[in-house]
Formats: structure tokens, C-alpha cells, sequence
């Protein structure tokens, strides 16, 4: 269905639902955040960001996290599904249970990364990890699990790679298991800043989707943000400092003629003058650090 929308309601409709989905990934705003700021210029926005959280209780909070910026699912062997009917199981998440799940653990696993440095935290059952992959419910193809048990694996996190706590669930046709990360990341910090109202039209500044990777070397991140039907797309701008890496996400060629109401969702790569490193990265529009994002699929294979 077409409508008719001026440029100012299109660009408002698409800040409302990014909006809606950057809250419902890092959650609302606080006291400490002081509630909705003005709308400045993006480079200016993009300081305010970078100053309110660098050095300050909420980026130390932060860096003494659990922050994956990696899939926690790890597929078997190589990473790679048999055929077409197994990766779009996995893609929708129709899975099948052939058994019993073990009962819960309780308790709390351990969060370590090299050099000794570690966290404790509370420690998800199996029946919860299953569910993360079994949310189908489809006359489809099905991946069996025929088996589950505790291990660990590897994930890469805002603080370099961790061993975690996993459950390894064995599929029916692989050698191999599929690993699952058995502890939920940190809850972010209160930031120290608040986010901008929804009047900001999507051509000064809009809210990312989340983050998808972070280059092995640390020199660019990919990153999904929002665009509608007529316009040229999106860009993301990137100040560095260095406690943060603020990205500023915008619209380009708007169009103001008829047009579709739909969001679209792109993904970008940002180049970066340095490795990211331990700097937070942060959603210029938001005030906050950017989601990761499991818009891939599986990790590489290993850990």
C-alpha cells in the first residue's frame, strides 16, 4: 500500500520505530541520564556523547562487564550447516527434542579472559538455552537434538575474547555440537546521558540498530541502520577518543514524493583510525553503547 506522506512525517515515522527498537534493546532512560536532550547539530551531539562518557562511573561500570560483540552460538565443526534445509531451521529456529533436557544447575559460572582477569555470574539452565534456539514452531525441516551437556566456549566480548560457561547441545546428523553461551551478558550502565527526542529528523541524526561485527583487527565495525523507501540510504559518521568510538547514523537523499511506509534495515561499515580496543562504541541519537546484534548467524567455528 502507497501513502502519500510529506518528508517531515515519513522521516518521523522512521525515528519513531528505530526508537522503539534502540529502546527495546538497551532499555529506557534514567535519572542519571537527566531525560531527553535537545537536537544538535550530529558532529556536536557526537562531543556531548563522547565527553559525558568518557572517564565517567558509567564507562567504568561498563568495561567491568560481560559485553559479547560476537554471536554466542557456535555452530558444529566448520560453522557451516549441511545443506539449505538445516541453515533455515537454524534461521528460524525450528528445532526438535529427542530426550530430556538436564535438570537445572543453579548456581553461578565463571567469566574469564586471558591475563586472570574474571566475573561470576548466574548461570542460565538448559531448558533456558534451548529456547533461545527452539522459537518455531514450523511443518518444516527440524534440527534434532539428541543430546545436551555443560562445556565451555569462546566468545569475543568489549573486553577481547572470554571463556564462558556453555551448554553443548549434539545434532542428529553432526559430529560435533552446537555451543550455546550459558550466562546472559551484563546489564548496562545508567549513561550519563539522555537520548534525543523523536522530533531529530533522520537526515540530522536516527538511532542505530545494533552492532553485527567488529573486525579481527579491530579497525572497523558493522553496524545496521535504519533508512525508509525513498531515500539513497544511510550513512554513519564516527568520532574516536580515546575511551569511545560515537557513531552518528543518518538519512541521505530524501525524496518527497510518494512513498512506501516501510523500514528498511542496512548494514555499514565504519573504518576506524585505531583498533576499537576497550573504547565503548555509542549511538550518537541514543546516548547509549550500541547493542551487538545476531544479524549473522553463527560464529566461526573454534573455542
Amino acid at each position: 500500500m502507497r501513502t502519500d506522506l510529506t518528508r517531515t512525517a515519513r522521516l518521523l515515522l522512521v525515528l519513531a520505530l528505530s526508537a522503539a527498537g534502540a529502546g527495546a534493546a538497551a532499555g529506557c532512560g534514567s535519572a542519571e541520564a537527566g531525560g531527553t536532550e535537545p537536537a544538535p547539530r550530529s558532529d556536536a551531539r557526537a562531543q556531548q556523547v563522547a565527553k559525558a562518557w568518557d572517564g565517567s562511573r558509567a564507562a567504568a561500570q561498563w568495561r567491568a562487564g560481560y559485553h559479547p560483540v560476537a554471536p554466542v552460538v557456535r555452530l558444529p565443526g566448520t560453522g557451516l550447516l549441511r545443506d539449505d534445509a538445516d541453515r533455515h531451521a537454524y534461521e528460524i529456529g525450528n528445532f526438535e527434542l529427542q530426550g530430556k533436557l538436564p535438570a537445572a544447575p543453579g548456581g553461578n559460572g565463571r567469566v574469564t579472559w586471558p591475563g586472570g582477569a574474571s566475573l561470576t555470574m548466574p548461570l542460565m539452565d538448559a531448558g533456558q538455552a534451548y529456547r533461545t534456539l527452539d522459537h518455531a514452531d514450523s511443518p518444516g525441516p527440524r534440527l534434532t537434538v539428541t543430546g545436551v551437556r555443560k562445556g565451555e566456549m569462546t566468545v569475543a566480548t568489549s573486553r577481547g575474547p572470554a571463556t564462558v560457561p556453555a551448554w553443548l547441545f549434539t545434532l542428529k546428523g553432526y559430529a560435533g555440537p552446537l555451543k550455546r553461551a550459558a550466562v546472559n551478558p551484563s546489564r548496562p550502565p545508567a549513561p550519563p546521558i539522555g537520548p534525543l527526542g523523536q522530533d531529530v529528523p533522520a537526515d540530522v541524526l536516527a538511532p542505530l540498530g545494533g552492532l553485527t561485527q567488529v573486525a579481527g583487527n579491530g579497525r572497523s565495525l558493522t553496524v545496521v541502520a535504519h533508512h525508509g523507501s525513498c531515500d539513497d540510504g544511510p550513512v554513519v559518521d564516527v568520532l574516536e577518543t580515546s575511551g569511545s568510538v560515537v557513531l552518528s547514523a543518518a538519512v541521505t537523499g530524501v525524496d518527497d514524493g510518494p512513498c512506501t511506509t516501510e523500514l528498511r534495515g542496512k548494514k555499514v561499515t565504519v573504518r576506524l583510525d585505531e583498533p576499537v580496543g576497550d573504547r565503548i562504541v555509542l549511538d550518537a541519537f541514543t546516548g547509549r553503547p550500541v547493542p551487538y546484534t545476531d544479524g549473522a548467524g553463527a560464529a566461526p567455528a573454534g573455542g
